[in-house]
């Protein structure tokens, strides 16, 4: 099945133009893509995630799950989550996951993770404090989905916005068979 679009979601007190974002949507050009801002808070994230996939797909002619989600951190996490909680999707692109709080490994985010039935890719920092390359390898074996990482250089927030473009974009041609 050929992916119609992407939906992409910022970090938490980010915003839809961060570079990052910006850089994605510019390397998987023409695919149409979303950028939206998010609440502050799960649910209402959940629930605006839920809607503007929904509108997105229907003007595009499509069903949300011809539409892969995702986003930077707490943008990325609220996705997953609504797909875990029914949202169709073709995949998820979580880009710097906070796996867990700075410092206080103990919290996981987890608990949703064996409700993700979809491809999965995970971009992350090699020094990223919200969770170590090793701490999310071992975290996302819990997605039955297949789960594609890949780590690169710099913190929460990869020193490289074109290298993180280029590695969803790389992803992407895989879902699509090319």
């Amino acid at each position: 099945m050929t992916v119609a679009g992407l939906v992409l979601t910022p970090g938490f007190g980010g915003s839809r133009d961060s570079p990052s974002l910006v850089a994605v949507e510019t390397a998987v050009a023409p695919l149409p893509v979303l950028r939206i801002e998010l609440p502050k808070t799960a649910a209402p994230a959940i629930a605006h995630v839920t809607a503007e996939a929904e509108a997105f797909a229907a003007s595009l002619g499509v069903g949300t799950d011809r539409l892969v989600l995702g986003g930077r951190s707490f943008g990325g996490r609220m996705c997953s989550m609504a797909v875990a909680a029914g949202l169709p999707a073709a995949g998820l692109v979580l880009l710097s996951y906070p796996l867990h709080p700075p410092g206080r490994p103990e919290t996981l985010r987890t608990a949703h993770l064996p409700d993700l039935h979809v491809p999965v890719l995970a971009v992350s920092g090699t020094t990223d404090p919200f969770g170590s390359p090793d701490e999310l390898t071992e975290h996302l074996a819990a997605v039955p989905g297949p789960v594609t990482t890949v780590f690169l250089p710099g913190p929460h927030l990869p020193t490289s916005p074109t290298a993180v473009a280029e590695a969803v974009r790389d992803w992407l041609a895989t879902l699509d068979g090319g």
